[in-house]
């Protein structure tokens, strides 16, 4: 498989929170990260927007991105400006 990616990943495994509703968020796994983007894991796609804001507390980051790519379990984003 070709690598695609712009930037080199580093493989991690931190707690995370998609959000998109004021409501609350869904809880992730964020298995790599770059300054562009991420691989998020996830126990289910369901209700999960193309468009949300990433949230890392351990790293105080919030970030908006933009899904990529999507397996039943994992999503990959793009980070926004």
């Amino acid at each position: 498989m070709d690598e695609r990616r712009k930037l080199r990943r580093h493989r991690t495994l931190k707690g995370g929170s998609i959000r998109f509703s004021r409501a609350g968020g869904i809880d992730c796994r964020v298995r790599n990260l770059s300054s562009a983007g991420a691989c998020l894991e996830v126990a289910s796609q369901a209700g999960i927007p193309d468009e949300f804001v990433l949230v890392i507390d351990y790293d105080r980051l919030a970030q908006p991105c933009h899904v990529v790519w999507r397996t039943p379990t994992r999503l990959g984003v793009e980070f926004r400006a």
